[in-house]
């Protein structure tokens, strides 16, 4: 038993140094001047790399263009995925399982499949080249996916909330807004943290729907790549694109770490 718990505790620290170490590296390096400034030697401790992030209309752009991302993916996609995942959880019309499984079919196609008819749908519209285009685009991945997260936390509801509250005398969208909701906001926390990861690394619809405005953070760190990259900029730009996930994470631990446990049953 003991030489189980020795290896066990090993296993978990070489993963956990694995892990850590490129991060560790990689804000290390953030803080280091690998480009000749003004002023500057390279190989000096410096925040310059950060300042000019902020000095850099076009990152400063980027970053503001991936948080309207996430907000508009979030704010579009939760409204309809949680009546959607109740109908899904409590009614039964023909062709449910069909289009419920037709939601998941979708989602496991390759984005990059299509982004050709999305192009034309937007050029009709008038979208391409903004940022609610690309966010809308976005949506239409996450939103099969936030339908069957949730309606996995609906159907853990017991149906006798609802019928109790139906007795009471609420209404369907009342139910859901004063009842249902509390009951399943560690599923709303995954769902969201999933829009959050999708829209925060996605390249594929920046490149196609993009030409000159909505440029996403993961496409301005790419940019950053040429004959004479400087590495600390990269570096300093990368670790400051960790942290809106970091934050998130931290402001919804509680939610996110009930709704993994609950999935997972």
């Amino acid at each position: 038993m003991m030489l189980r718990r020795a290896l066990k505790t090993f296993a978990l620290l070489a993963f956990l140094i694995w892990s850590i170490l490129p991060l560790t590296q990689m804000a290390l390096l953030s803080f280091i001047s690998t480009l000749p400034q003004p002023g500057i030697e390279v190989g000096s401790l410096t925040l310059s790399n950060y300042a000019g992030i902020l000095g850099n209309p076009a990152l400063a752009s980027a970053f503001a263009n991936s948080i309207a991302y996430v907000l508009i993916n979030i704010c579009i996609t939760l409204p309809v995925a949680i009546p959607a995942a109740y109908a899904f959880s409590r009614m039964s019309f023909a062709g449910d399982r069909q289009l419920f499984f037709a939601f998941i079919a979708l989602r496991i196609t390759p984005p990059v499949v299509l982004t050709l008819p999305i192009f034309q749908l937007f050029s009709a519209l008038g979208i391409v080249n903004s940022v609610f285009g690309i966010a809308l685009a976005h949506c239409l991945f996450t939103l099969p996916v936030s339908i069957w997260i949730l309606q996995s936390f609906v159907s853990a509801v017991p149906r006798e909330l609802d019928e109790t509250a139906f007795l009471d005398g609420y209404s369907r969208p009342r139910f859901i807004w004063t009842f249902l909701l509390p009951q399943i906001a560690p599923g709303i926390a995954v769902t969201a943290f999933f829009c959050f990861m999708f829209s925060w690394v996605e390249v594929v619809f920046a490149r196609i729907l993009t030409t000159t405005n909505g440029k996403p953070i993961s496409m301005a760190i790419s940019a950053l790549f040429g004959f004479q990259t400087d590495i600390g900029l990269v570096m300093a730009v990368t670790t400051a694109s960790m942290i809106p996930g970091a934050l998130l994470l931290f402001a919804m631990r509680n939610h996110l770490s009930r709704g993994f446990r609950i999935g997972r049953l």
